[in-house]
């Protein structure tokens, strides 16, 4: 229900350019770095250091030749351990959907939320 509720307003304000987008939680991340010395994830994963919080996979074909949608994966473990309280789990997932939104549509992230880049 907390992905759903920080994805809403970010869906309802680009609904026409996300319809081919789907969001989905795991409970854990199944990927690591490409590089575990230096952690450096590609622009498609969001991660605390090596540990990632979610991955925008690409729309594609399946093994069985199926065309497949894009997909923003959150992992629910690694997320929940980082969040202090459910405020900062809210904050939390917004700034992570905002990220994958942005990396998705090829845009920065201020573009989908102004407030992202207000310190």
């Amino acid at each position: 229900m907390a992905v759903l509720e920080a994805y809403e307003p970010i869906e309802r304000r680009w609904h026409k350019r996300l319809t081919g987008l789907d969001v989905a939680v795991d409970e854990i991340p199944r990927i690591a770095p490409k590089d575990p010395d230096s952690v450096q994830w590609p622009p498609e994963v969001v991660a605390d250091g090596p540990i990632a919080l979610a991955r925008l996979i690409p729309a594609g074909v399946d093994v069985r030749g199926d065309p497949t949608r894009a997909r923003i994966v959150l992992f629910r473990k690694p997320i929940e351990r980082r969040a202090k309280d459910s405020v900062d789990l809210t904050d939390l997932l917004h700034e992570i959907l905002v990220a994958q939104v942005a990396t998705y549509l090829g845009v920065e992230p201020a573009v989908i939320d102004p407030a992202i880049g207000e310190d």
